[in-house]
């Protein structure tokens, strides 16, 4: 199984999660959503973006399983993201975590 992941607020993701598809705010400021290849790349995302925060999740997206388009692109650094053009549908997310935050304000997630 070939997996990407998105990082969330929790609340967003419940909320979205009853009508079957997630539509994060970038799909209609940039016209996708942003994901990680690996955990490492979301933890560096999840460093940039949100430092110290809470309430973050981490969905892994099953790539066999989503319906909408996926494209690998370059960021601004030149490292290489999936994005997905559309919404995720719910049942390509095939786990949740949390998100972790150590004592030194540092992300991290188990399993």
């Amino acid at each position: 199984m070939a997996l990407i992941f998105h990082l969330t607020y929790k609340d967003a993701w419940e909320a979205a999660r009853p009508a079957g598809e997630y539509a994060a705010p970038s799909l209609a400021e940039e016209g996708f959503i942003h994901c990680s290849k690996d955990i490492p790349q979301l933890l560096k995302v999840a460093g940039r973006l949100y430092p110290g925060e809470t309430g973050l999740l981490v969905l892994d997206v099953d790539l066999e399983r989503l319906t909408s388009p996926l494209k690998n692109e370059p960021s601004r650094s030149g490292e290489i993201y999936p994005h997905i053009y559309g919404i995720l549908n719910a049942d390509a997310v095939v786990r949740e975590r949390v998100l972790e935050v150590d004592a030194d304000g540092g992300h991290f997630v188990e399993g």
